[in-house]
C-alpha cells in the first residue's frame, strides 16, 4: 500500500491519502482518544504519542500533532499505523455516522441554501487542505461552522471564515450578516 502525505495549510496536521476509501460518505472528527472508542482507525492512531486529533473523510485521513512534536519522528509511525488497520480488515468506523451537511424537512429555505452553498463551493476546498467544515446554527443573521480536520484550529481558519465563507454567503444569501465558528471541541 503507498500512502500519499500532503501538508496543509495547519503547520500541526498533515493529510495521508491511502488510495483507498476511509469512509463511504461524509466525515468524522475525533478531537481526543475517548471520542474514537467506535472507530479502530481512529483510536490506533491515537495510540501513537503525540497525535492529538483524527479526521477521517471519504477518501483521507488528516493527522493533527502535538505542536511540541516533529513531523519528521510521528510520520513514520503513523504512515505504519494507518498500513496496519488496512491490513487488519477492520472498518475505519464500526457504524457510520449519518453525512453532514444534509438538508431536513425542519430546515429554513435561507438554512437550505447555506447548507447548498456549504456542501457546493465551501466543502471540496477545505477538503483539499485536509480539513472540512459544517453548519451548525442559523440564527439572528448569524450562521455558525464547526472546522474540522486540518481546519480545527489552523491559523489561517478566520481568514477562510471571514474573508472567504462569509464574503460568499453574503453575496448570495442578503439575510446572512455574520459567520462565526463553534468553540472547539
Amino acid at each position: 500500500m503507498f500512502i500519499q502525505t500532503e501538508d496543509t495549510p495547519n503547520p500541526d496536521t498533515l493529510k495521508f491519502m491511502p488510495g483507498d476509501k476511509v469512509l463511504k460518505g461524509g466525515s468524522i472528527d475525533f478531537s481526543n482518544v475517548e471520542s474514537s472508542t467506535n472507530s479502530p482507525l481512529a483510536k490506533r492512531l491515537f495510540e501513537i504519542d503525540g497525535v492529538s486529533r483524527v479526521f477521517l473523510s471519504s477518501d483521507f485521513i488528516s493527522v493533527t500533532k502535538d505542536s511540541t512534536l516533529e513531523w519528521n519522528t510521528l510520520k513514520p509511525s503513523i504512515l505504519t499505523g494507518i498500513m496496519e488497520h488496512y491490513s487488519s480488515g477492520l472498518p475505519a468506523v464500526n457504524i457510520e455516522e449519518e453525512g453532514i451537511g444534509n438538508n431536513s424537512d425542519e430546515d429554513t429555505e435561507t438554512v437550505k441554501q447555506i447548507k447548498d452553498l456549504l456542501e457546493t463551493r465551501v466543502r471540496p476546498a477545505v477538503a483539499m487542505d485536509g480539513g472540512d467544515i459544517s453548519f451548525c446554527s442559523f440564527e439572528a443573521g448569524v450562521v455558525t461552522l464547526q472546522m474540522k480536520g486540518a481546519c480545527a484550529g489552523c491559523p489561517s481558519s478566520t481568514a477562510t471564515l471571514k474573508m472567504g465563507i462569509e464574503n460568499m454567503l453574503r453575496h448570495y444569501i442578503p439575510e446572512v450578516i455574520e459567520v462565526k465558528a463553534a468553540e472547539l471541541l
